[in-house]
């Protein structure tokens, strides 16, 4: 019997798409509060269209968010320093439609309850360093790559707005190569063949060697093919050409598509929500799990309900690799790891001004300070137990 071969895709999105940008801004606006008040509480959403960002949701804090100021100075920092993007910090409108937490939610929340229903997934495998699927960990890194380059003028006519997708060809449950690239990158109408109405070719050329091929490698070969602003221009982009909202690219925050998403979105919510500090633990057992050998590649889900600290049900699956059978695994998750509201936020240090980060280019695998939920430093205690 020959091999299985197959394709997985996922995509990602710059740091100036619509939709990205309200998530940072609702992380913003949750970073600020912690600084000041650690037992704030947030659950704030933004919208943006074009000239306008509205700002809303349900805040409870005694520290002050200077919110024009705050979404401006973000606003200038992702680039959109130009009215030709779309958007403009100077100039744009923002309305400032924050409320307080409702008293019936916070009550639950007040005892160590959870702050909503709902039900929370983590992953990790061995198919990267990061321990996560290879398709995501390479479309991030093309969105950053075109951040890099726009920001540092290597490509100046790049805009704020872009996203990327990565189609890659597994063997056995292995990836092996890189079958299609898609790059989506805003510009400026210089690189236009003024004819034809489309990038020029010395664009296309010049947008791939210097956005993916260093980011893909080793990975492309001869047959992979590259799809580079597939309309022939992306000119009109950002909140002008598309409206983005807070919570809407929970894939890409994620694992690519690959595994099943529980629903909640992350930004703009304190971690006593749930929706994110429960992922956030529920990617930190799995990817200690695996890293200890448990598994080769390892889901676990959490399910809560409002008011009541203990999760309803833990559930693993192993898709077949685990070493011990998913009954044990539950009950060294139970042993090793706080699973209630409190005792992740302890346990994972998530009462910081750490969020703004998190909002682009993926939640999880990231080894940097911020992101305590990827730590490896659970493994001897799980191998212990085994």
């Amino acid at each position: 019997m020959g091999k299985r071969r197959y394709l997985i895709t996922s995509e990602s999105v710059a740091e100036g798409h619509p939709d990205k940008l309200c998530d940072q801004i609702s992380d913003a606006v949750l970073d600020e509060v912690l600084r000041q008040d650690k037992n704030g509480r947030v659950a704030c959403e933004t919208y943006v269209t074009m000239g306008l960002i509205v700002v809303g949701g349900e805040i409870t804090t005694s520290g002050y968010v200077d919110i024009h100021n705050l979404v401006r100075n973000l606003l200038k920092d992702i680039g959109y320093t130009d009215p030709q993007y779309g958007l403009d910090y100077e100039t744009c409108s923002i309305l400032n439609a924050i409320h307080n937490q409702s008293p019936d939610i916070a009550q639950g929340v007040n005892r160590g309850g959870a702050g909503d229903q709902g039900i929370m997934v983590g992953y990790a495998c061995k198919e990267t360093d990061e321990l996560m699927p290879m398709p995501i960990i390479l479309a991030h890194g093309l969105v950053k790559r075109m951040a890099e380059v726009r920001k540092n003028k290597i490509l100046a006519y790049l805009g704020p707005d872009g996203k990327s997708q990565v189609t890659v060809e597994y063997s056995d449950g292995k990836p092996v190569r890189v079958d299609s690239v898609v790059l989506a990158c805003q510009h400026t109408a210089e690189i236009l063949d003024k004819t034809k109405q489309k990038i020029t070719r010395e664009a296309r050329e010049e947008i791939i060697r210097t956005v993916a091929l260093p980011v893909l490698q080793n990975w492309v070969d001869k047959k992979t093919k590259f799809y580079v602003n597939e309309t022939g221009k992306f000119v009109i982009g950002g909140p002008q050409s598309d409206t983005g909202m807070t919570g809407r690219k929970i894939m890409v925050d994620t694992y690519g598509g690959l595994i099943s998403h529980g629903g909640g979105a992350f930004s703009g919510k304190d971690p006593t929500k749930v929706d994110r500090s429960a992922s956030y633990m529920a990617r930190y057992i799995a990817k200690n799990l695996v890293s200890a050998g448990v598994a080769e590649k390892c889901c676990v889900q959490l399910a809560y309900v409002i008011g009541r600290a203990e999760p309803l049900a833990i559930y693993v699956d192993t898709y077949g690799t685990g070493k011990v059978s998913e009954e044990r695994i539950i009950k060294i998750i139970k042993k090793i790891f706080a699973l209630t509201p409190r005792g992740i936020i302890q346990m994972l240090n998530l009462l910081r001004p750490i969020y703004l980060k998190t909002a682009c280019y993926g939640h999880f695998g990231r080894n940097e300070p911020e992101f305590s939920w990827e730590r490896l430093d659970k493994v001897r205690e799980i191998q212990k137990n085994i």
